[in-house]
């Protein structure tokens, strides 16, 4: 298609089109549909248990709740495009809400990678200097690295989609599943190689430099733990960083798959490069929540109070009557 057929000034949506050789159309937009349901409920719980209980309104905890809102934000702006297309068969986006769940899709990449560099950080602290972690890491701080995180999130994707909003488009169609910065940039009537240097910088950033200082930061808290003399306050850090590490793990998998996949030079094709980008929107968003709820004593804790309360009061209570 000519690229004076169309411009920016004229394309008003986008036609979405990566599930269209699918046979089982319904059925994975159902799947999609009940895991985006479980992360809003896994994430939900944690919200609601951890800002209800004000012995949780720990630096600990203000993280996990802000890593449970970055993974909505992440999750919620592919999922719902792709429950429109394959359950609702909407398959038409118009530019601006393409553009804009570009923005905070990626905004929530980048947000999440920071969130879990900042739970490393304060497990870090609190296991190295655990005299004086309470003077170091106060709810005031870890609300205000919190905020300078989402400011750096706000300032990288103010700039990427500068980028995407000046270019003219040659066709309407996306070829993906969902409005992202390459589906988008590959739709526009320009060589889409320099328009990915910046995006590379940050993917960059993120998996060979976050991700080493992160897996750096647990080494030493592997090393340190194997010097307490205190079993239950082995077990008990056990247990926190491995709950940690399964979610890092989860997150920086596919990335890392991806990038390796790319770097020994096997070319994905279409339908494997939208399956590893499916699994990597959805599936750290699904087990975040899980882990935390099911692992973290304390949320679990008031998890099973809240049942066990619904169960065992009206015993009670029919018992006093």
């Amino acid at each position: 298609m000519a690229a004076e057929n169309y411009s920016v000034n004229n394309v008003q949506s986008f036609i979405i089109i990566g599930f269209d050789h699918l046979q089982n159309q319904k059925l994975l937009g159902f799947l999609i549909l009940l895991t985006y349901m479980l992360i809003l409920l896994g994430n939900g719980i944690n919200l609601c248990v951890i800002s209800i209980n004000r012995h949780l309104h720990k630096p600990m905890y203000i993280l996990t709740c802000n890593l449970a809102i970055v993974d909505i934000i992440f999750s919620s702006t592919c999922s719902t495009t792709m429950i429109s297309v394959l359950l609702a068969e909407i398959k038409t986006v118009s530019y601006y809400s393409c553009i804009s769940r570009t923005y905070f899709y990626h905004f929530g990449d980048i947000t999440v990678c920071m969130a879990l560099t900042l739970m490393a950080i304060d497990r870090l602290i609190a296991i190295r200097l655990p005299l004086r972690y309470h003077s170091i890491v106060t709810n005031s701080r870890t609300f205000l690295l919190i905020s300078l995180t989402w400011l750096i999130g706000f300032a990288i994707m103010g700039v990427v989609i500068s980028m995407i909003d000046r270019v003219p488009y040659c066709q309407p169609v996306i070829r993906y599943v969902f409005c992202d910065y390459p589906s988008m940039i590959r739709t526009a009537c320009v060589n889409p190689e320099p328009y990915f240097f910046l995006p590379a910088m940050i993917s960059l950033w993120m998996v060979c430099g976050q991700f080493p200082f992160i897996l750096c930061t647990y080494a030493v808290l592997a090393y340190s733990v194997t010097r307490l003399s205190n079993n239950s306050s082995k077990t008990q850090m056990i247990s926190t960083c491995s709950s940690h590490l399964i979610v890092l793990f989860s997150y920086y998998a596919p990335k890392l798959v991806s990038n390796l996949l790319t770097r020994i030079g096997v070319v994905l094709s279409l339908t494997d490069r939208n399956a590893v980008t499916i699994i990597a929107s959805l599936v750290p968003s699904l087990i975040n929540p899980t882990v935390y709820c099911t692992r973290t004593k304390e949320i679990r804790k008031q998890i099973a109070d809240v049942f066990l309360h619904k169960r065992i009061l009206p015993n009670h209570l029919k018992a006093v009557s």
